[in-house]
């Protein structure tokens, strides 16, 4: 499926090569129209955003993971990559975060976000990236990367995808 997706998006550039005419440009008058609603939207699409992830940061700290999992899809298509690990959908990830931070001598730990980057692809749909932070109570602070897909959902911004690393 992909060499179709690379065919595809190569066509327009062979054909101009065949026909000696200039590659059209990759934008039309709509795309730039689109452009500049974005432009004019983008505080408060960010702001729905940042708010999802000051959600997620509070309940954390609360101790609330159920709230914490707000932020994300409630979908069987939910991914989350952590390591070598790939875990498929909302309850089995729910179930990860259980295992790691609440099960028996296992502790949540205060959570912060650091460096956050917020790039809107579209209306609908955008990457964070960042780094997270947590301080345990024996004074351990793990801490890593992650990069989220957003997607603006009919109940608002979620995330869809969560590639987190952890620092060695």
């Amino acid at each position: 499926m992909r060499l179709h997706v690379i065919a595809l998006l190569l066509l327009p550039f062979c054909l101009s090569a065949q026909t000696g005419n200039k590659a059209q440009p990759l934008t039309s008058a709509a795309d730039a129209r689109q452009e500049e609603t974005l432009e004019d939207q983008r505080a408060d699409l960010e702001q729905g955003i940042k708010h999802v992830l000051v959600s997620q940061v509070e309940a954390w700290n609360h101790g609330k993971l159920e709230a914490f999992m707000q932020g994300y899809w409630l979908s069987p298509e939910l991914t989350f990559f952590s390591g070598a690990t790939e875990t498929r959908g909302w309850e089995p990830t729910l179930a990860r975060y259980r295992q790691r931070y609440q099960a028996e001598g296992k502790e949540m730990g205060k959570l912060e976000f650091q460096d956050l980057k917020i790039d809107l692809l579209s209306r609908r749909s955008a990457v964070v990236t960042g780094k997270w932070h947590l301080t345990m109570s024996d004074g351990k602070q793990p801490h890593g990367l992650f990069t989220l897909i957003f997607k603006h959902l009919p109940y608002g911004w979620r995330i869809v995808h969560d590639h987190t690393s952890a620092a060695e």
